[in-house]
């Protein structure tokens, strides 16, 4: 395939945080192209790996939605839809859990993660997710998945499912069905991490409010949580390797650098054996410049809820379009199609 095929999915959270922002939504709209087509999804089937409620799950649904269209995606250059309309996603995710091996799932480290000591209790679809992931990337024969360094894995484990499918349903290379998608590691800003705990990624699981900047806070609310954001009592860096043991610092940094569009250097230059009291205020002021914008047209989306209905119903059915093509070649590959 030599036309570039974006597929990036995000779990309805509801309202997005600067993490999610930076690490993730920022560098999709960087990403719309006139020769790329890209692929948004908000997979909510995902999401109930973990029990959820229904009606905050659809509110959620809503309010990401929101936060992608007033972040600058544009419905014309990007698909944007929730996975559970697209049947397909979890038809392939069927095909595949009899093409991948137990033992590669075995070695997912966020399942070992996420289900803790209590892993007998876990549900099947939180161990099988990673196989989901890989169905949702792989229907739309996707070139490239823009991921943050912790999500490298499901790549891997995405190409292995595809390598694997190839060899055993195609007769050489230049007949594969699957493309083996490329990871797209996004820079310094890849994993924002919490404004309390610079060694944690930033979250809305997180107790503390304070740890976290919502792309709907208010100018307040941003001021606020910087200036109580955790530091340390001494002067601003020189340079970077003096960052070592300072994560509170270097994580400010990174923010400032990626809201800014300055590099993590001119940033370090620039601050050099100032205060750090200053240096918030001036961070405070670079965010307020990005997010109210998109805070405001946020709120004006999420008031107007007919409107990103017919958004999410529009790009499922494109995506429902592109896949049906992709399923139907299935059928006929592995002998579902009676003809």
């Amino acid at each position: 395939m030599d036309s570039k095929l974006v597929f990036s999915g995000v779990q309805p959270t509801g309202n997005l945080h600067l993490g999610n922002y930076l690490g993730a939504v920022k560098r999709f709209v960087e990403l719309q192209d006139a020769d790329t087509m890209c692929i948004y999804c908000l997979v909510d089937l995902h999401a109930i790996t973990n029990w959820q409620d229904p009606k905050e799950l659809r509110q959620n649904t809503i309010e990401v939605t929101a936060a992608f269209l007033a972040c600058g995606l544009r419905q014309e250059n990007s698909i944007i839809f929730n996975q559970s309309q697209v049947s397909t996603h979890t038809e392939l995710a069927w095909i595949f859990n009899c093409v991948a091996r137990v033992g590669w799932l075995n070695r997912m480290t966020q399942f070992k993660e996420k289900a803790g000591k209590n892993r007998e209790n876990a549900s099947v679809g939180l161990y099988g997710y990673p196989v989901l992931m890989a169905a949702d990337i792989l229907l739309y024969k996707s070139t490239h998945v823009p991921v943050g360094d912790d999500q490298k894995q499901h790549i891997e484990l995405a190409r292995d499912i595809a390598s694997s499918f190839n060899n055993m349903f195609t007769s050489d290379e230049e007949d594969d069905f699957f493309n083996l998608p490329e990871p797209q590691i996004i820079g310094e800003a890849t994993r924002v991490m919490s404004l309390r705990d610079g060694t944690k990624k930033m979250s809305k699981s997180d107790t503390s409010s304070y740890s976290r900047i919502l792309m709907t806070d208010n100018n307040d609310d941003i001021k606020a949580k910087i200036k109580k954001s955790k530091t340390d009592s001494m002067k601003m860096p020189c340079v970077d390797s003096a960052l070592d043991d300072r994560p509170e610092i270097s994580n400010l940094l990174n923010i400032f650098s990626a809201a800014s569009g300055e590099s993590k250097e001119d940033v370090i230059k620039k601050f050099a054996e100032r205060e750090i009291s200053e240096f918030k205020s001036d961070l405070t002021d670079v965010l307020i410049n990005l997010i109210e914008p998109m805070s405001s047209e946020i709120k004006r989306l999420i008031a107007d809820k007919s409107f990103l209905n017919e958004v999410l119903k529009k790009g499922s059915d494109r995506a429902k379009s592109l896949s049906t093509l992709s399923i139907s070649e299935l059928h006929e590959l592995l002998g579902l199609k009676i003809l």
